[in-house]
């Protein structure tokens, strides 16, 4: 049989090691700048990070000649869940959002000028400014306030040419790790009327600070603030040679970028949603209540049941598809692999609030505190349900994918994973 559920040795080999360096130097560590100033938190983070690579834990989505352990998208969702199990654990390991994606998008569209420029500090972690180590961080600017963001051909932010140089107009906004960020990939619209409408888009690299470029505020959301900023861009200048890709190539670099990005998330959900069920049922065996402890109360039993059974299907569901994406080399024209992380994406950031809430529910006053993660875990749960494309766009995707099947094939086989059975 060719199904196996199991990772090979080598790939359970990296997930211990992962799990125990979060366990041993990330959350202490962690526990240690949440309770001091912003000084502590890059202290700490610099310690983390100077611990992964000794460790050998560096840069595991990347090739090795980019410094990375070269790890495919199975391996990835291993390490990724493993890490998730704290916030800070993929800073730790340089394999945070939004610095991922943009690195597998500069690896797969950047020219070697941009590669060195752009790729290697992201993968180093930082670079020398004056013989002094800075961070390098990316941002992905997309985003618009002014037009449905699930829908790219709506873009207003313009570009035109004038002579070696672009000039770029627009308005963003949500775009995360814009304060701070030394790169940013920026999407504006060069084509007027293009053959296809997902033509009519460029992405750009723009150096962080420039002239035209105005970061307006860091968005204030139901979490507070984590860097989600609000951009203002007027007669950005940018040269020929940081375009990223060719001229109406944006939209298809975004969803190169786009497809194993949303995979990613669920990876790291995944170790969010497990933690949440982890506190629910030692929560259960603990409070005692009306005769008998929690977890002797059937309405309880049902909660942790139906989590189990969640975090169980969306384990299966992230596996599948990136074994879909390993197997297309990221190319799924390849092996299709779109509707699979269409409904993982969708399934998953479900589960993950479901989950959550319902840890919270069996913790009672003490969940809904901060005197534990819960609270903030929830908080920070509602934007899986948008980012990356809203749950009824993917919907609507899946639901096309099913239809044309079905009449093309007179199946639905294929929209359901493509599994043999």
């Amino acid at each position: 049989m060719a199904i196996d559920f199991t990772f090979p040795p080598e790939i359970d080999e990296i997930r211990f090691k992962v799990r125990a360096f979060i366990s041993d130097v990330v959350k202490p560590l962690e526990e240690k700048a949440r309770a001091g100033e912003r000084r502590d938190l890059i202290g700490a983070i610099i310690e983390m990070r100077a611990a992964a690579k000794e460790a050998g834990l560096w840069l595991p989505h990347m090739p090795k000649e980019w410094g990375g352990m070269g790890l495919g998208h199975v391996a990835m969702a291993a390490v990724s869940a493993e890490a998730a199990r704290s916030g800070f654990g993929p800073f730790a390991l340089n394999a945070q959002a939004p610095d991922e994606g943009n690195m597998h998008t500069l690896l797969h569209w950047g020219t070697d000028k941009q590669k060195q420029t752009y790729l290697k500090p992201l993968c180093d972690g930082g670079q020398l400014v004056d013989g002094k180590p800075q961070a390098f961080r990316s941002c992905f600017a997309m985003t618009e306030p002014e037009v449905a963001g699930s829908d790219p051909t709506l873009i207003q932010t313009h570009a035109y040419q004038d002579g070696d140089e672009w000039v770029i107009n627009g308005h963003k906004w949500f775009i995360s790790g814009a304060a701070g960020a030394n790169v940013a990939i920026l999407i504006a619209r060069t084509e007027e009327d293009p053959e296809v409408a997902n033509a009519a888009n460029s992405a750009f690299l723009v150096d962080i600070p420039s002239p035209g470029w105005e970061i307006v505020r860091d968005i204030e959301t139901m979490s507070g603030s984590h860097n989600h900023c609000e951009i203002r861009i007027t007669d950005l200048r940018v040269h020929n040679d940081q375009m990223l890709g060719g001229r109406g190539q944006g939209h298809l670099l975004g969803q190169y970028r786009l497809g194993p990005a949303r995979l990613a998330h669920c990876m790291r959900w995944i170790g969010q949603a497990e933690v949440a069920l982890e506190m629910m049922v030692d929560r259960s065996l603990n409070r005692y209540s009306h005769g008998s402890f929690l977890a002797e109360k059937q309405g309880i039993q049902w909660m942790i049941a139906d989590s189990t059974m969640e975090l169980y299907q969306c384990k299966l569901m992230v596996l599948h598809a990136a074994s879909l994406i390993d197997k297309s080399g990221n190319d799924p024209s390849v092996v299709d692999f779109r509707g699979e992380v269409s409904m993982a994406k969708h399934f998953v950031a479900n589960s993950l609030w479901r989950i959550i809430d319902r840890a919270i529910q069996v913790h009672g006053a003490l969940g809904y505190s901060s005197d534990t993660p819960l609270g903030e875990m929830l908080k920070q749960a509602r934007w899986s349900r948008f980012a990356d494309g809203a749950d009824e766009i993917h919907q609507m995707r899946i639901a096309e994918r099913t239809i044309a099947d079905w009449k093309d094939n007179h199946t639905v086989k294929n929209a359901t994973g493509k599994l043999p059975l």
